[in-house]
This record gives C-alpha cells, structure tokens and sequence, in this order.
C-alpha cells in the first residue's frame, strides 16, 4: 500500500511539474523602445558587406538570415542595398526586399535573448505614404511560437517607417519579420531593414508564476505536516 506521504510527494512533483509547464506555455510579449536595450547591445548594420549580395542563407555576425515564402527558402528576392532612402532609422547599408514581398524574413539568432528590435521602411504600390503599412515581429523558442506584434509606419520623415521592438518574458533564440499593408489588394513595393539590435537577459518569472509557485510550496509543506 502506497503511504500517504509518498503520495503527497508525488502531488507536489505534478503540482510543479504544472507551474513550470504554464510558465513555458504563456509567455508575455510587449512593446520595447530603443531605450530598453542594454548598452553594448550588438548592433547589425551591414556596413562591411558588399552591395547586391544575396540575403536569404546569408550568416552575418552569428546570425543566420532566411527569407521564406510559403515555407520556402527563396533567392533574390531580399539582398544588401544602398539606394538612397530618406529616413531616421535605417542608413546605408541594409538588407532591402524588391522582389516577392509575401515572405518573411526568419533570423536565428546565436543565442536566446529576451528583446529584439530593428529600423524599418517600406513603400505599398496604392499608397506609399500610408498609416496603413506595418512590419510583424513574431518570437520563436525553437519551434514554440512565443507571441506576435505588429507596428504600423508612420512618416519617417520621407518614407513610412519606424523602430520596431518586442520582449518576451521567456527568451527565445528566432524572430521572423513580415510586411504588409492592410488595405485589401494593396502590396509592398519594397522594405528595409536596418540596425538590428537585440539583448540577453536572465529569464525572470512573471509575479504571478512566483505567487503559484509560493502558494504550492506552502500547500505542499502542511500536507507533508499533517501527514506524519
């Protein structure tokens, strides 16, 4: 016959076991400004590589660059540019996409941070000044989808454009970036990258996930007590 303490600690195992399973599965995604990056957070700007050069299976300071459509790897659509482009948030060199803008642009990062961010621009063929133009920033730890924001473009000051950046309160270690416009029938005439940026931090518990975590312990010790 199994013994009532043996029992309570099997409890408190699968008790644990859940908090730390809801903990991985509910990852917190917000907004994060360029002040929320550490300084000498690493900063790709693609001054030292050359004009033209093909983006997607590009590895760049650690960081490997895909360009999917459908799920697919495709070349020539996303290469490194230097065309002049009136904005505050990309300067040249960038990584620019002219081809088939449907894609999304995946970076594995070298390691697993918690904020990421990049410049951007982008021009639709309807409106090319539009409010309604905007980037996707969708987190990845390996294959576990971590959460999504979008950003829209705003004048910048001659092109649509703007700062994109996003924290998990997991980290993760992909990020995968899309464009769009949300005016039915409208599609992208071009986008840019630029100044990729991204931090490494300790993976802090959400309050709430420390409170569980208290209150399980607490409920596991006075059964133990009672028990014996």
């Amino acid at each position: 016959m199994i013994q009532p303490l043996v029992i309570s600690r099997y409890a408190c195992r699968l008790l644990f076991g859940g908090i730390l399973f809801s903990t991985a599965a509910l990852a917190s995604v917000i907004a994060a400004g360029p002040d929320a990056f550490p300084a000498g957070s690493p900063v790709l700007q693609f001054e030292d590589l050359t004009n033209e050069m093909e983006v997607n299976g590009l590895i760049y300071k650690e960081v490997l660059f895909t360009y999917l459509v459908g799920g697919t790897p495709l070349n020539g659509a996303v290469a490194i540019e230097s065309f002049n482009l009136p904005t505050n948030h990309v300067t040249v060199p960038f990584i620019a996409g002219l081809g088939d803008s449907t894609g999304a642009l995946s970076l594995v990062l070298p390691e697993a941070v918690s904020v990421f961010g990049y410049g951007f621009a982008l021009n639709s063929v309807f409106s090319p000044s539009s409010p309604n133009l905007i980037t996707t920033i969708s987190v990845f730890s390996g294959t576990t989808d971590l959460g999504t924001l979008s950003y829209k473009a705003v004048p910048d000051p001659g092109v649509p454009g703007g700062f994109a950046g996003i924290e998990s309160t997991i980290p993760f270690d992909r990020v995968a970036l899309t464009f769009n416009s949300i005016v039915p029938g409208d599609q992208i005439e071009f986008f840019v990258v630029d100044n990729i940026t991204f931090a490494t931090a300790a993976s802090v518990p959400e309050p709430s996930t420390i409170l569980l975590a208290a209150a399980g312990l607490l409920l596991c010790l006075r059964t133990r007590d009672s028990l014996r």
